[in-house]
């Protein structure tokens, strides 16, 4: 296996994945779970929105501006889980060592497959709801869809996030 050597962009990325001073927001299991149900909350709001935006008659400005508050906390969460993983999803391969190339792959697998039981769900509850209603629910496929695809860009932050482990502490 040959290792290729770093770019300046993966050691800046390296250096801003691995430092430290915003580990007050992931020090602990239980903070790290909080910033995933925060960015997980955040972004059904925004999800939320952005379906009532595409349902709703007329324009409905105000949607979009509480999209654009909602944004600055969402990139916070987002740093802190990217933080709190040290860049295990961002970082490129070959700034990664073995452990954390194993890691992510575990991650990855494990989004995967509750993306898999996520995409199941949905096509059985439009299906369902099809099957009641008499028609299938078009109105409702875009947003589901797009909701889905979101959750599906974001699944394994979510999950690697969830399963970071504690830093030793330092002596």
């Amino acid at each position: 296996m040959t290792t290729r050597p770093l770019t300046r962009y993966d050691r800046s990325m390296l250096r801003l994945m691995n430092d430290r001073r915003s580990r007050p927001l992931y020090a602990t299991a239980a903070r790290r779970r909080l910033a995933v149900a925060a960015h997980v909350l955040l972004t059904a709001a925004t999800g939320g929105l952005m379906t009532y935006s595409f349902l709703a008659e007329g324009q409905p400005v105000w949607a979009l501006v509480v999209m654009a508050a909602l944004l600055l906390p969402w990139m916070i969460a987002t740093g802190a889980i990217n933080a709190a993983t040290r860049g295990l999803l961002e970082l490129r391969e070959q700034a990664l060592d073995e452990r954390q190339s194993a890691e992510r792959a575990r991650v990855r697998a494990r989004a995967h497959q509750a993306m898999t039981l996520l995409l199941a769900a949905t096509a059985a509850s439009l299906l369902t709801a099809g099957a009641v209603d008499g028609n299938a629910p078009t109105v409702y496929a875009a947003p589901v869809l797009i909701a889905v695809l979101v959750v599906h860009w974001l699944m394994p932050l979510w999950v690697a996030g969830l399963t970071a482990q504690d830093e030793p502490e330092e002596a």
